[in-house]
């Protein structure tokens, strides 16, 4: 008797045991009553995609869409700051056979600067008035290019990756020539229409012939309107380009502009799904031994769209997780600073 009752209790626990075990599979629990797990998935908050650091070589490119144009027009900027003295030149008719001299930037020195219009382009228009103060990179000068040129128009958010900075341009005509070689001509911030003033008209009237009445005094054109020949037009952020010579191109001609605005060598890079930010300043999440994350700033320099470039913040040999950190939301009114309760 006692040994069947032993019995009858070992296959009484036995069958509550797999009853638990059954449960606890379907539950997803462990035996011991642990957090519920999911078989093939990894715990909450593993880091999956980790890249590492490498080095190559990089170059920031944006492409334009252009169209090629006769006589386009482009502007000189200031070579540093001081103040603007023009030339006192009537502006000649036909091409320039080499670079001309058409005004001088004084500097805080005293020290002249030579602003010059490039060969093969004619002097188009003053864009400040005689001795202004002027800025390093403001356009004082319009120039027209004689011949064919390329023209792409700028918008404000390319402006800024550009910034004056265009050290390559290569072009494609549509259905045409190319890729070539095309050299940008001046800045390509947007320009004011300009004037060419004439040399003042005499106020004093003419002697009078004996036997004759004097001749009436010349007046002098209206106030805001130079009696000069006609300028320059206004325009609006652009980039200006000539092809090589041998190019042979058509008016109106649409074309795609591949403009390099800066290179580097050699540069630490990591891919921009890594990365929170795209210029200036950045964050990162670097993986340690242990799987969790840290995120640490960075300086962020050239970017091809693909990487870029971590100037500053890492060493190179660190793991970084994949996706890059979220950036914080902005506070409740940061977005409108002026807005109620924020003093603006």
């Amino acid at each position: 008797m006692t040994g069947e009752g032993v019995l009858v209790d070992t296959r009484r626990v036995t069958g509550v045991g797999a009853a638990a075990l059954i449960a606890a599979a379907l539950c997803g629990c462990d035996s011991s009553g642990g957090a519920p797990t999911t078989p093939g998935l990894e715990a909450r908050g593993t880091v999956l995609t980790t890249v590492k650091p490498t080095r190559q070589n990089l170059s920031n490119q944006i492409s334009l869409a252009g169209a090629v144009a006769i006589n386009p027009v482009f502007g000189i900027v200031a070579p540093v700051d001081g103040e603007l003295r023009y030339l006192d030149k009537k502006p000649g008719t036909a091409p320039a056979p080499k670079p001309k001299w058409v005004a001088t930037v004084w500097d805080d020195n005293g020290d002249p600067r030579k602003v010059m219009i490039p060969k093969d382009s004619i002097l188009a228009g003053q864009l400040m008035d005689d001795r202004s103060d002027v800025t390093a990179g403001m356009p004082v000068i319009s120039a027209k290019h004689s011949g064919y040129g390329i023209v792409a128009d700028i918008d404000s958010a390319q402006a800024y990756r550009i910034s004056g900075a265009v050290t390559d341009v290569r072009a494609q005509i549509k259905n045409g020539p190319g890729p070539f070689a095309c050299t940008a001509l001046g800045t390509i911030a947007a320009l004011p229409a300009g004037t060419i003033p004439e040399p003042p008209p005499p106020v004093n009237p003419t002697p009078a012939p004996p036997g004759g009445s004097a001749a009436p005094p010349v007046q002098p054109p209206p106030e805001g309107e130079p009696g000069g020949s006609d300028g320059s037009e206004a325009t609006g952020m652009r980039l200006v380009c000539v092809p090589p010579p041998s190019v042979k191109l058509i008016n109106g001609a649409a074309v795609t502009l591949q403009v390099v605005t800066s290179k580097a060598t050699k540069v630490l890079v990591l891919p921009v799904e890594a990365v929170a930010g795209v210029q200036g300043r950045g964050k990162v999440d670097v993986v340690g031994p242990d799987q969790q994350r840290q995120t640490v700033d960075v300086v962020l320099g050239l970017t091809d769209g693909k990487v870029v470039q971590i100037k500053s913040g890492l060493k190179g040999d660190e793991t970084i997780a994949v996706p890059g950190p979220d950036l914080p939301t902005a506070a409740p009114g940061a977005e409108n600073p002026g807005g109620k309760g924020v003093p603006g």
